[in-house]
């Protein structure tokens, strides 16, 4: 019975030895937290989707206070609501271009050649991991809609090509899809950026219109015709270089035997189908 109480008795002790630690821990190390804190998160939106490159809604809120962003830089938020933490802040809002995610690939239904009926698991990472879907370009979209589940926003549809369209108004450059794509097809971009090659396969001339009809086949034409430094050729596929090069024009899209270059105002592709050029040969 002794033992038990002087156990009793030690653990006691520890333990307001320790609260006592504590509370002085907590009185002369504590941080304190700037009261607007509270206020710029509740006016966030919540969704908590990392599109400001922060892991939360709250971390955003901790570097607009400390200046690191601008209140603009919440693709979610609406412009009242940019214009509230502005003002809660007694910051200026900024100004951001908008992002917005692009899909490099319009080989859908009726272009991509396929050479096997995949009918495994319906998911984009499934049918990659098993023979790649039955499309004859492993390159391409597996149309599976992946990044349609994902998409927090509804900012994703497949089309009747089986292609995902994004909706651009909807769309909050998250990165969600370019995530989850097995293929690497997604992209966050400016939607000021027009020139959008629609296209990853790394082959040339006929081996790329084998596997699809609007697939780039490496001719070059669209690097000839651009400013110059704005396309360079790297591994059979055109690279804009938006940064780098002179500014973008629809000029590079004009001899593209196979439309696989795209000027993209908006939307990339059309409710139904895809925005494939008549073949030029010249």
């Amino acid at each position: 019975m002794v033992v038990i109480f002087t156990a009793v008795a030690i653990m006691g002790g520890l333990g307001i030895f320790f609260g006592f630690g504590l509370s002085l821990a907590h009185r002369f190390l504590k941080v304190e937290e700037d009261p607007r804190l509270d206020a710029v998160e509740d006016l966030l939106p919540g969704s908590n989707c990392g599109a400001c490159g922060e892991p939360g809604c709250r971390a955003f809120a901790e570097n607009l206070i400390e200046g690191v962003h601008s209140p603009s830089t919440c693709s979610v938020s609406t412009a009242s609501t940019i214009e509230s933490v502005a003002a809660l802040l007694g910051v200026d809002p900024g100004k951001q271009v908008k992002r917005v995610a692009r899909l490099f690939c319009a080989g859908g239904l009726g272009v991509a050649r396929q050479i096997a009926d995949y009918r495994g698991e319906g998911s984009c990472r499934a049918a990659h991991l098993v023979g790649g879907g039955g499309k004859a370009c492993s390159w391409g979209c597996l149309g599976l809609a992946d990044c349609m589940v994902v998409c927090d926003f509804d900012a994703i549809q497949m089309n009747d090509q089986r292609l995902p369209v994004v909706d651009v108004d909807r769309c909050t450059a998250c990165n969600d899809c370019v995530d989850v794509c097995p293929r690497d097809l997604f992209e966050v971009m400016p939607v000021t950026q027009n020139l959008i090659v629609q296209c990853k396969a790394p082959l040339e001339g006929d081996q790329a219109r084998a596997v699809c009809g609007v697939a780039c086949d490496g001719c070059g034409r669209c690097a000839q015709d651009a400013p110059q430094g704005l396309i360079q050729m790297e591994n059979n596929l055109p690279v804009v270089a938006y940064d780098a090069g002179g500014p973008a024009t629809p000029v590079a899209t004009h001899r593209c035997p196979t439309g696989a270059i795209q000027w993209v105002e908006g939307g990339q592709f059309k409710p139904s189908g895809h925005p494939v050029k008549e073949f030029c040969l010249d």
